[in-house]
C-alpha cells in the first residue's frame, strides 16, 4: 500500500467510526428506540465483558482448567460473588486481586 492509500483508509475508518457512534446524537429526538430493545441493550455491555474475560479465566498455564488449581478462575468467582452481594465495583476489583495474589503466594 502506498502512503496515500494508508491515509485514505485511516480517514475512511475515522469517518465510519464517528458516524456510527454519533448517529443517535445527530438524529436527535427524531429516532426513538423501542422499550424492548432498550431493555435488551441494558445487559449488552455485561455480556460483552463476560465474553472477553471468561475465556481468560478458564485457562491456566495454557490449558482449559475448571478446578480450584486455576487461581484466576477462583479469584474471578470470588470477585463476582462479592459484587453480587455488595454491588461495589472497586471492592470487586480489590477482592479479585487480593484472592489471586494470595493464591499465587501460597500455592
Amino acid at each position: 500500500m502506498s502512503h496515500l492509500e494508508i491515509w485514505i483508509a485511516l480517514f475512511g475508518m475515522a469517518v465510519v467510526t464517528i458516524v456510527t457512534r454519533a448517529l443517535f446524537l445527530m438524529a436527535g429526538e427524531h429516532v426513538t428506540v423501542p422499550d424492548r430493545i432498550q431493555r435488551a441493550l441494558r445487559y449488552a455491555p455485561a455480556a460483552a465483558l463476560a465474553a472477553i474475560i471468561l475465556p481468560d479465566l478458564m485457562t491456566w498455564n495454557g490449558h482449559f482448567t475448571l478446578s480450584v488449581s486455576n487461581y484466576k478462575l477462583v479469584a474471578g468467582i470470588s470477585a463476582a460473588m462479592f459484587y453480587l452481594l455488595t454491588r461495589r465495583m472497586v471492592g470487586m476489583i480489590l477482592v479479585g486481586m487480593a484472592v489471586y495474589t494470595a493464591l499465587r503466594l501460597i500455592g
